[in-house]
């Protein structure tokens, strides 16, 4: 009991943060009805931004208190937000118009450009972060197992919470959110009725890419290990996470998300550490299968 209990408590944290990176998915696919294929190599800048920060911070000894992990977050989603735009403008916008096979072939193309800019600029290795975060509590002990939740998952669940409820409020409060929902139902339509459609394209690959950059730096702080790579696995798996749980669906996405840490946090526990992966996907086959709009998606119904 208290071991699933460890486990559980591990599959959320990580559910969080593929969920944050499932939401970027889903939105882009919403609006334009496309997948970002760069979204995964967004959230890897996300992580290494926040890594110079820190290392920056630290070298000055200002990497203390809530305020510098606050610090690092502001800065890791303004630098990755700007990268998000960029793929917007070079990757999408121009080929709008185009086949819809050709911004799908460009942001691949997107991708791999920002995996070997990565791996030029910060080198190849593996790059190892020392725990900025310590502490925890004792949830409860089981024989000569203790169940622990650190300081770092609460942060995690928290920031997830707070940054997923501020999303929320963005888009169904606000006129930018009342613009996104527009476009997601006819994009034509909105433009014609006054909506700035560039921009509103543009402002949610910006959105997106913010939050994959609080799940980059939240990845950063949780496991310590970071290279140019980590965005191809984890952006496929958070792929999977939204269209497991209904890709265009945004509560589908954290869903999806929560599902997949916690299959593969389980399968890493109980069997072959080397198949969580295929565990994850063969999930996803299933769904899938039985479920082609996924567990929250709806059927799209065909304008003409």
């Amino acid at each position: 009991m208290a071991y699933a209990l460890q486990q559980l408590i591990n599959g959320i944290s990580l559910g969080m943060i593929y969920g944050l990176i499932a939401v970027g998915y889903t939105m882009v696919y919403g609006i334009i009805g496309m997948i970002n294929f760069a979204h995964g190599d967004v959230f890897m800048i996300g992580a290494f931004t926040a890594l110079i920060t820190i290392v920056l911070l630290l070298s000055g000894g200002m990497m203390e208190g809530p305020g510098a992990i606050l610090l690092v977050l502001l800065v890791s989603m303004s630098v990755t937000a700007l990268y998000g735009w960029t793929v917007e403008r070079l990757a999408y916008r121009p080929l709008r118009g185009s086949f819809r096979l050709a911004p799908l072939i460009s942001a691949i193309g997107m991708s791999i450009l920002l995996q070997n800019y990565v791996q030029v600029s910060q080198g190849a290795r593996v790059k190892p972060l020392e725990p900025i975060v310590r502490g925890g509590f004792e949830v409860m002990r089981e024989g000569g197992f203790v169940v622990q939740l650190s300081t770092i998952q609460i942060m995690i669940v928290s920031i997830t919470l707070s940054v997923l409820a501020v999303f929320t409020w963005l888009v169904t409060r606000t006129p930018l959110g009342r613009a996104m929902r527009a476009c997601e139902q006819d994009r034509k339509m909105a433009a014609l009725l006054g909506v700035d459609t560039d921009r509103t394209i543009s402002l949610t690959f910006v959105i997106g890419a913010a939050l994959a950059a609080v799940a980059g730096s939240l990845y950063l702080i949780r496991y310590g290990v970071i290279d140019f790579y980590i965005g191809f696995l984890v952006g496929v798996k958070a792929f999977t996470a939204a269209v497991l749980g209904g890709i265009g669906s945004l509560p589908g996405a954290v869903l999806g998300g929560l599902l997949i840490g916690l299959i593969e946090t389980f399968w890493s526990a109980y069997f072959s550490v080397q198949y969580k992966d295929v565990a994850a996907f063969a999930v996803l086959v299933m769904v899938l299968i039985f479920m082609p709009t996924g567990l929250l998606g709806r059927q799209e119904v065909e304008k003409v």
